[in-house]
């Protein structure tokens, strides 16, 4: 143990890797850019013997700051395919559905049924039991136009 503490680079090695094999173990957490700037202060504390812990700690926090840039960067750049895009935008997934008014749209305002609930409602006025289309959404009241046949 006072080996490897007599050895910083080394140590910071072993917390690259302990880092990544977290990552693995919980993904999603993007430890991998902290553990790709514990790795570089390792390499650079390896290649420049006595090197100071304050300036080791310096370069920790420069590396892994321009790993978590590089890799949002990048995952911008290259955004991951989702077999539900919509997953998180419930309204965007309401858009073209057809729902039963349950109060009645009257001066603009109103209520529908959506699933097992029910949502505010903005469109022109329509009597309880009358079918729209929704269109969108206003804050969080649902853009409903009259489903024509």
């Amino acid at each position: 143990m006072s080996a490897l503490l007599a050895t910083p680079g080394l140590s910071w090695l072993i917390l690259a890797a302990l880092l990544a094999i977290t990552e693995l173990l919980v993904p999603g957490i993007f430890l991998v850019f902290v553990a790709a700037g514990a790795a570089v202060t390792g390499v650079v504390t390896l290649i420049i013997p006595g090197f100071a812990l304050p300036f080791q700690v310096m370069v920790f926090i420069v590396a892994s700051s321009a790993a978590v840039a590089l890799g949002r960067r990048w995952y911008l750049a290259n955004p991951v395919p989702s077999a539900d895009p919509l997953l998180n935008d419930r309204v965007a997934r309401l858009i073209g559905e057809v729902v039963t008014v349950v109060e009645p749209i009257a001066a603009g305002k109103g209520k529908v049924r959506v699933g097992d609930g029910e949502w505010l409602a903005c469109g022109p006025d329509t009597p309880v039991g009358a079918h729209v289309r929704i269109t969108g959404a206003t804050g969080t009241a649902l853009n409903v136009e009259p489903v024509t046949a």
